[in-house]
């Protein structure tokens, strides 16, 4: 039973991950007052991030003008540090979900 509700949680963040790429500003502003909406708001952050890192290190292979590989590769470890940054997050909450789903009543 453990397993399925690691599943559960599992499922939960790859859906609010899904649903973080289409929120509006209107959604996150009545959304981060619970735990849910905060989650959802550094997800999306994580994802600005490292969309922002790909699409500068696409302008600096196309040779655009105006990007300079120090400034890539700064904005590609941001990004590398925010998804380690949320996996260690998600691998605490799991972990804690296991503790309490452990505990005998």
């Amino acid at each position: 039973m453990a397993i399925q509700g690691i599943q559960s949680v599992l499922q939960q963040m790859q859906t609010t991950a899904l649903q973080a790429a289409g929120t509006k500003a209107d959604e996150n502003a009545a959304a981060s007052s619970d735990f849910s909406g905060q989650l959802k708001l550094a997800l999306d952050k994580i994802s600005d991030i490292q969309n922002t890192a790909k699409t500068q290190s696409q302008d600096f292979e196309m040779g655009k003008p105006g990007v300079a590989l120090n400034d890539v590769m700064v904005n590609m470890q941001k990004s590398s540090i925010a998804m380690q940054m949320g996996i260690q997050v998600r691998n605490k909450m799991v972990s804690a979900y296991s503790d309490i789903m452990n505990m005998q009543v």
